[in-house]
């Protein structure tokens, strides 16, 4: 059965002075402001479409990890895993890292990387974001 998530934003002014808010309204878990210079410069307080796109691809590419180590016979005891999404301002998003640390009871560095980089090709937002060049760095914790 398919899922659809809503988000919507609230947009003033020009791209460089202007403002907006963010708001989750699937989950109503909040409204977040947003804005060129946390975009391109510091954050500020705000996020950014590149923070929220890291969010989404270090929350699904755990869930994708979580669910191939288990299927290997492996399940997690934890997975920690960051995404650092790269913007260049006049070309757009230039790349994703994914970083993880597992911990998995039974398995080896080699077979948890292998399985790693799986759950990176798989990953529903890694499939979202083809033509992003995505790396991964994978080990055991």
């Amino acid at each position: 059965m398919a899922t659809t998530r809503t988000a919507h934003t609230e947009w003033q002014g020009n791209l460089l002075e202007g403002k907006g808010e963010v708001t989750l309204d699937s989950s109503g878990i909040g409204t977040y402001p947003v804005s060129w210079p946390a975009r391109s410069e510091e954050p500020n307080g705000k996020t950014s479409p590149e923070e929220l796109i890291a969010a989404a691809h270090s929350a699904c590419y755990s869930m994708a990890l979580s669910h191939a180590l288990a299927g290997a016979g492996n399940p997690p005891t934890a997975l920690h895993t960051k995404a650092d999404v790269t913007f260049q301002p006049g070309t757009g998003i230039t790349g994703v890292h994914l970083t993880v640390v597992g911990e998995v009871p039974g398995l080896d560095e080699a077979g948890f990387v292998k399985l790693a980089e799986d759950a990176k090709a798989n990953c529903p937002v890694s499939k979202a974001l083809t033509g992003t060049t995505i790396t991964l760095t994978a080990s055991l914790g």
